[in-house]
């Protein structure tokens, strides 16, 4: 299962996940005035800050949307970055968020468990129940494929719905106990299951309330840095092992910003990185 081989980076490397939510405006000087396409920007940006977090992290994220918003030309670069993840022996996770019916789901499984788009996990949206989830089930026996779908989310508005009264609970524990359900029968060798759940940092109750009811799901965990989630949190998380994955984005990719705006920019990011992992309390 895959699950068991990001529990083995995470032993390996600690529980850091590298967000590459990359803007233009992010880049440094440098590369924003090179003469190339804002594709070959995007993807050099990635490249080198890759290549300077691959011994401090377990996985990358990627985020869709920072590439659509630029049509063709990030779509490339986002392409080319899940390749290169790929070829550099890393994990991978496709931040697209996909829900919708049956024969939609399949077709973005298809595109994101295979071809240019190819990930090792993606993260996806249980609003209209297990017929948007189950399209993904035969990449995740076939293909080493993995999930995270959104459980509790960090969001302000997120109480609309996630905190909703329901069965004397809330909607989003509700939610939580389906999604472990759903993916017990892949349950690796690690104990935990290649669907996974994503749960905001900013929401540190419902964190532990969550990692307490469901036994066999590894997280993905926003919030960390430029969100203000409270690291102080993962101690307790992780009191009984390591159990998840922290994602920071801005804080590791814009480290350079007034710091160095040249071709050695992404050491700022492997500096961060390594702070991240000692703020956060994993010591190899």
């Amino acid at each position: 299962m895959i699950i068991d081989r990001l529990c083995e980076e995470v032993k390996k490397y600690g529980p850091v996940c590298v967000g590459l939510d990359t803007k233009i405006e992010y880049l440094p000087e440098y590369l924003k005035d090179k003469n190339i396409s804002d594709s070959e920007k995007l993807f050099e940006f990635n490249r080198k800050i890759i290549d300077n977090t691959l011994d401090t992290c377990a996985c990358y994220k990627v985020q869709i949307a920072h590439y659509e918003s630029l049509g063709l030309e990030g779509l490339k670069a986002y392409a080319k970055t899940l390749k290169y993840i790929k070829e550099n022996n890393k994990l991978s996770i496709g931040d697209i968020k996909r829900g919708d019916i049956l024969s939609t789901a399949t077709m973005y499984a298809k595109g994101h468990f295979e071809g240019e788009f190819e990930a090792d996990f993606i993260t996806v949206n249980p609003y209209m129940g297990e017929d948007a989830i189950s399209p993904y089930y035969e990449y995740i026996r076939s293909k080493e494929k993995g999930l995270f779908v959104l459980m509790k989310t960090s969001n302000p508005s997120s109480s609309d719905f996630q905190e909703l009264e329901i069965k004397d609970e809330k909607l989003y524990m509700e939610v939580a106990k389906r999604i472990e359900s759903w993916g017990k029968e892949f349950t690796g060798n690690s104990g935990y299951s290649s669907i996974g759940g994503v749960v905001g940092l900013t929401g540190t109750g419902e964190l532990i309330n969550i990692k307490n009811e469901l036994k066999n799901t590894f997280f993905l965990i926003p919030g960390y840095g430029a969100q203000g989630g409270d690291p102080k949190v993962l101690k307790e998380l992780f009191k009984d092992g390591i159990c998840a994955v922290i994602n920071s984005s801005r804080k590791i990719i814009t480290a350079h910003k007034n710091v160095d705006e040249t071709e050695t920019f992404s050491l700022c990011a492997r500096k961060e990185t390594l702070r991240m992992r000692e703020d956060i309390g994993w010591e190899k």
